[in-house]
């Protein structure tokens, strides 16, 4: 049977349906007509419009089809809904009417001169130069500057129904769909124009550790929590399946510079380097005293590095198998390690909440920068500015930084309260312009660039539009009694949902009956009142249905 490749891209969307293209998107009735642009189109009314959970997107046939009925009109009369979408076509077009049309950078003026687009050297900081906008390190639109690659505009959020953690996601080569990973060991699929829901599937038999697409992008890797090894094609058809680290969990994977090879790494503290063609393991490399967490090849070296819970990061020759450098700069678990694309620049995440970037080189320490407040649990480089990446902590936070010679050791964007729990994973889109997170909160999120002339996420630490200035983060106790449960509410629905309204950190001690509140002193203030609220009118209730109602299981 025939497989068309989910990664082939698809030439944008006509309104008028005289395409006859099939794909994915399209068998499932989604992503046509579906939306507004957003980066690059001047009408963009819905763009700041609260953005909603989709995880009702796979129950309603006509709302995945973008159509509903009208009250009083009969049912032939149905309206198109216009879905939020994050459109790169336009940017795009942008910078390929700059290559051709437009004078180099550094013979055009900042303020606007002319017509059209050789009158904008940079990007004005108003919305009415949106259309303006071109794609990251772009010439046209202000592109060659780093800051637009600070992503602190949540575009959308998914959640899936039934959803599990999502502990791993990649996008599908060409950038068109993103490909999700969870505690369940199923593949999410996602459109990554309108957000759609598109496929659902069980592809392991525990937990999702990672994915990884081959330079070639023509297989995929995926690895679980029982030290299984899977084969993918771009179809997502199953290839082949490889039992490996003595059913210990598997935490990375990566190919080889050729795609010849790969290597892996797992909590029975080894990594192993593996042949491709042959699905045999090549060689094992020891030297680390407990569980290897991350590993990664050079983009073009025969260089391995990896980090363990020993705190050890470790360079490697997969061709002996021996260890040529260990690097001790960090007091616990070395959680994340990532090569940039230049291949002299390594970076390293540890659980001692730093983030330290190394000059294999020199094999010297650049910096160590200071950011988090809670463990460090992913990061990721951007794909066109060498010296921008971003970073997820075990408390939702994310944060972007700019390491280069005009950048600075200090957070360039941060967004304290991203997500709710920690941010597993997190992938750049291809071109640049779009960061997707999955989180144990079950969310995946879609950040986007801002509207030109915004400052979210990047005042100082985050926190002084939430706080008038003052963010300094406080903790603080609530005494709950016997209404533990209500506060925490089913599955965690209730916390979770007043950690989200009120931008705190909120954890039940359920032994002390006590609620912990971490934010700042007007948030911990709301807190207290909603919370206070919501207790007196539960006991109110009860008082009102007579003493059998009272007291938890008392009255039974």
């Amino acid at each position: 049977m025939n497989r068309r490749p989910i990664s082939d891209d698809l030439a944008p969307h006509s309104d008028g349906g005289s395409s006859k293209k099939r794909s994915v998107a399209f068998e499932r009735g989604v992503g046509r007509g579906r939306g507004r642009v957003v980066a690059g189109d001047d009408e963009d009314d819905d763009y700041e419009n609260e953005n909603k959970d989709d995880e009702n997107d796979d129950e309603n046939d006509d709302d995945r089809r973008g159509v509903v009925g009208v009250e009083g009109g009969g049912g032939n009369n149905r309206v198109e809904l216009k879905r939020r979408c994050i459109d790169y076509h336009t940017p795009a077009i942008v910078d390929i009417s700059c290559r051709l049309y437009r004078r180099a950078n550094r013979t055009s003026h900042a303020l606007p001169g002319g017509s059209g687009l050789a009158g904008y050297g940079y990007l004005q900081c108003h919305t009415n130069y949106i259309r303006w906008m071109g794609m990251p390190g772009g010439e046209g639109g202000g592109g060659g500057m780093p800051s637009v690659a600070y992503l602190t505009h949540c575009a959308h959020v998914t959640r899936a129904k039934n959803s599990n953690p999502v502990m791993c996601l990649s996008w599908t080569p060409g950038g068109r769909r993103l490909l999700t990973g969870n505690q369940e060991g199923e593949f999410t699929l996602w459109d990554g124009i309108n957000f759609s829901f598109e496929l659902i599937m069980s592809a392991h038999d525990s937990s999702f550790r990672c994915m990884a697409w081959s330079h070639n992008r023509n297989y995929l890797l995926t690895s679980d929590a029982g030290g299984n090894i899977k084969y993918w094609s771009p179809s997502i058809a199953p290839v082949q399946s490889i039992d490996s680290h003595g059913g210990q969990p598997i935490h990375a994977l990566s190919f080889g510079p050729s795609d010849a090879k790969f290597v892996s790494c797992g909590d029975d503290a080894t990594v192993r380097v593996w042949d491709w063609a042959g699905h045999r393991e090549e060689r094992v490399m020891e030297g680390h005293g407990w569980d290897v967490k991350c590993v990664q090849w050079h983009p073009r070296s025969s260089v391995i590095c990896s980090g363990s819970k020993d705190n050890l990061v470790k360079l490697w020759d997969p061709r002996t198998g021996s260890c040529l450098s260990t690097l001790y700069g960090h007091k616990n678990t070395v959680t994340k390690v990532a090569w940039n694309d230049n291949g002299n620049w390594l970076l390293t995440s540890s659980r001692d909440q730093l983030i330290k970037l190394y000059d294999i080189r020199a094999m010297r320490e650049l910096c160590s920068l200071k950011g988090h407040h809670k463990e460090v649990t992913s990061i990721a480089w951007h794909p066109v500015y060498e010296t921008v990446f971003a970073s997820g902590g075990m408390d939702g936070t994310l944060i972007y930084w700019n390491i280069g010679p005009k950048g600075s050791e200090e957070p360039a964007a941060k967004i304290p309260f991203a997500h709710d729990m920690a941010i597993w994973d997190m992938q750049w889109h291809p071109a640049g312009h779009m960061l997707a997170t999955g989180s144990n909160d079950r969310q995946t999120k879609f950040w986007a660039r801002n509207r030109p002339g915004t400052r979210q996420g990047l005042d100082d630490d985050g926190l002084d539009a939430i706080d008038g200035g003052n963010g300094e983060i406080l903790h603080a106790e609530m005494e709950l009694g016997n209404h533990v449960g209500i506060v925490i509410g089913r599955r965690g629905a209730t916390i979770i949902a007043m950690q989200r309204q009120t931008k705190t950190k909120m954890h039940v001690d359920q032994i002390r009956r006590v609620l912990q509140i971490e934010g700042t002193a007007s948030q911990i203030e709301t807190v207290k009142r909603r919370v206070g609220a919501l207790l007196e009118r539960v006991s109110s209730d009860n008082e009102d249905r007579g003493p059998g109602f009272g007291g938890g299981f008392g009255g039974f």
